[in-house]
This record gives C-alpha cells, structure tokens and sequence, in this order.
C-alpha cells in the first residue's frame, strides 16, 4: 500500500471509530464489525481498489451521521411534540 492512501485508510478508520461511539447497538458492537471489515480487505494492494473501497467508507460516514441527526431530530420532536394538542 502507498504511503498517501495508508494515511487516508487509517483516518477512515479513526474516524468510523469515533463515530461509532454513539452507535445504538454499542461501540463494542460496531468496533467488533469495523474491525472485521477492515482485516478482510487487508491483502488488497491494488490503488484503484483501494480508492473504491476509500470511497464506500465515505459513504458508510454519510450514512452513520445521517442516523444520528435522524436520532437527534425524533428526540426533539418527541420532546416538544403535544400529542393532545397537534398543530397544522
């Protein structure tokens, strides 16, 4: 593997790992899977391949943030939300 695309493989790999602090089913969980994921792509040295899978990860970031904000948005409605009382 080349030096620029280790380098943004481990940040992917940082940041999925901070992301998956708040993961509903829990960090052991999601790191267990993050972990797995990883080492089965381990023996890939190919640059276009890794730039795919770069990409994918990319896309599972999008994906993992758009949870949370979906997470956060039910909670406030279900906080400020009057059910006896619905408003247009």
């Amino acid at each position: 593997m080349t030096n620029p695309l280790r380098g943004q493989v481990i940040r992917l790999y940082k940041t999925l790992l901070y992301l998956g602090r708040d993961y509903p089913q829990g960090f052991t969980f999601f790191r267990e899977r993050l972990k797995t994921a990883f080492m089965k792509n381990k023996d890939v040295t190919d640059p276009e391949k890794i730039k795919k899978l770069l990409a994918r990860g990319d896309f599972v970031i999008k994906e993992i943030e758009a949870l949370y904000f979906l997470r956060k948005y039910r909670a406030m409605k279900k906080r400020y939300y009057d059910p006896e009382n619905p408003q247009p």
